[in-house]
């Protein structure tokens, strides 16, 4: 049985905040030893990550640990999942590396700086979306956009990695550029450098197949460490990652201008978009397989908490990480006390044993990456949308052509927009079902999904289905009106079922009085039914109520077709 929260207010309140308070003090020490061997499982995974999404950035490798390492040593404090990992990830570290090179100017110190920069402001932008408790705004991003703006990533991560993986300079473009010069450079491979990332990628993906979360990565990497010194790789031509400085970096802001700012941001708040609508869909596939509630405003200021750290601590926007939260699972974690001894493991590296990574060989490291991002490239997705939802399918690829074509950055504000524009528009255009009588009963259903239905001689019956604005409203009146008109033999009354309509607004209270002026006038009664208690006070209010049949909370559909066919009898 769990212990109750302390009782003052103020102490309720920091439980809330920081979900960890409240675990802990109910934490079953059996828990601990499967804990810590998901914790050493996570931190051999997430040690060559940090390394290749460092190299994604056009950071130092360093950055990418101490992103893993500051991010961790938090993140599991805030966290409502018990089963998510932060880390740096692929999509986020393209989206920094491509979009801060040109603000600074090749400067390496003044990129770092900015990256970290970067980080902060993803933390400022998290908070305030906790403050204002925005969770639903992780609901914008729709599935297909997601689905395409992954797929466009993968294929722009293969034009900057292929290179590495065969020895040769690569470009600092788009896709297609970066393609094109790969391709016309090919002849220019080098034989050792393709042999060694081959084999690692062989090893890797058998791993994939055999070893499913288990960190087949880490076992490459000090493979191709080993590898590289025995056989002098680095004469033959093979680059390696280089130094990596030993211990902790500088604790504090970034040397960031107030003029940068204004570049900064919208970099950062795609970062945040990203990071949030991926940590809120890892956090509900864990609440739907193991039980419990995902609360994603509680998740903003764990991404805020973890950023901010992030920042301060010289790396870059950090996110809640698929494949590692999925091995953080398989590895048994049964708390997020997982990830805090992961972000412990990574520390002792830091400290103590980063100067053995100068050796890694580059093909080796885009190896790692190419098979790590692997899963953002979702054919199955792709096809499920062809063949369920063509309209969907074109947004994944106008999503695709918007990274590949445009930029990672814009890529997202083009996805960010078709999700708008999606969302605006199924708002616009409400279902209006036509209602018939269900066979041998007083009830009503959508003679569209149900053609068994009886329709009513004379009578028409409508229901919207959404709330009625200013924006929808002209769809509904038109849907009813051209339905009406197509009556071979016109009706003689039109009642509106708004029993599925939570909210009228004035505009919309005026419009249903247009609407039966207008069928008046073909002399077809209006009687609107089945209404809430704050659209009728809507309708009252407005002084429409009369000229739609009188408003109450009693009469129903079939109350109101039984009326109408008694008075045509009479």
């Amino acid at each position: 049985m769990s212990n109750p929260l302390p009782g003052t207010a103020s102490a309720r309140t920091v439980f809330r905040w920081i979900p960890a308070l409240t675990w802990l003090r109910n934490y079953d020490k059996g828990w601990l030893r499967s804990d810590i061997v998901a914790g050493v499982t996570l931190a051999a995974y997430l040690l060559p990550a940090g390394l290749g999404d460092a190299s994604l950035a056009n950071l130092p490798p360093e950055a990418g640990l101490y992103a893993c390492l500051f991010g961790g040593l938090v993140f599991w404090l805030f966290c409502s999942s018990r089963h998510t990992v932060i880390t740096v990830t692929s999509a986020i570290s393209l989206l920094t590396g491509a979009s801060l090179g040109g603000i600074a100017g090749g400067d390496t110190t003044r990129f770092g700086a900015l990256a970290a920069g970067t980080a902060l402001l993803v933390a400022l932008i998290a908070f305030v979306a906790w403050l204002a408790k925005a969770g639903s705004i992780v609901n914008f991003i729709s599935e297909s956009v997601m689905v395409g703006f992954k797929c466009g990533v993968a294929l722009f991560l293969a034009s900057t990695q292929l290179p590495k993986l065969f020895g040769i300079h690569g470009a600092h473009g788009n896709f297609w550029e970066n393609s094109g010069h790969f391709l016309k450079h090919l002849s220019e491979t080098n034989p050792i450098s393709l042999t060694a990332g081959g084999a690692a990628l062989a090893v890797l993906i058998a791993g994939k197949i055999f070893l499913k979360n288990k960190p087949v990565a880490l076992f490459v990497v000090v493979g191709g460490i080993v590898a590289s010194g025995l056989l002098g790789l680095d004469a033959r031509g093979v680059k390696l990652l280089g130094e990596v400085p030993q211990g902790l970096p500088a604790i504090g802001l970034p040397a960031v201008y107030w003029t940068d700012l204004n570049e900064l941001l919208p970099l950062a708040f795609a970062c945040f978009l990203i990071g949030a609508v991926e940590t809120a869909a890892i956090g509900r596939m864990f609440a739907a397989k193991h039980g419990g509630r995902l609360d994603a405003n509680q998740e903003f200021l764990a991404l805020a908490a973890s950023n901010l750290a992030a920042g301060l601590g010289r790396g870059f926007p950090v996110s809640g990480g698929m494949s590692q939260s999925l091995v953080n699972e398989g590895g048994g974690a049964r708390t997020p006390l997982s990830g805090a001894l992961a972000a412990g493991i990574i520390l002792m590296v830091v400290l103590f044993f980063s100067h053995l990574l100068a050796a890694l060989p580059q093909p080796v490291l885009a190896a790692i990456v190419l098979v790590a991002v692997a899963g953002l490239f979702k054919i199955s997705a792709l096809k499920e949308l062809w063949r369920g939802d063509r309209p969907e399918f074109v947004v994944a690829v106008v999503a695709i052509a918007g990274v590949l074509g445009q930029g990672l950055l814009r890529g997202v504000m083009i996805g960010a927009i078709i999700s708008l524009m999606l969302l605006i528009r199924r708002a616009s255009r409400p279902h209006v079902a036509l209602l018939g009588r269900i066979p041998g009963t007083r009830r009503f259903s959508d003679r569209e999904r149900h053609s068994d239905n009886e329709l009513i001689s004379e009578v028409l019956i409508f229901r919207p289905e959404s709330s009625l604005f200013y924006f929808n409203m002209d769809h509904v009146c038109d849907t009813i009106l051209d339905r009406t008109r197509a009556e071979t033999t016109p009706p003689r009354l039109v009642v509106l079922d708004l029993s599925a309509t939570p909210y009228v607004d004035m505009h919309s209270a005026h419009a249903l009085d247009e609407l039966a002026k207008e069928l008046a006038s073909a002399n077809v009664r209006v009687q609107v039914v089945e209404t809430r208690s704050s659209v009728r006070e809507r309708l009252r209010g407005q002084g429409v109520d009369a000229r739609l049949g009188g408003i109450d909370r009693f009469t129903s559909v079939a109350d109101a077709v039984d009326a109408f066919q008694k008075q045509a009898t009479t």
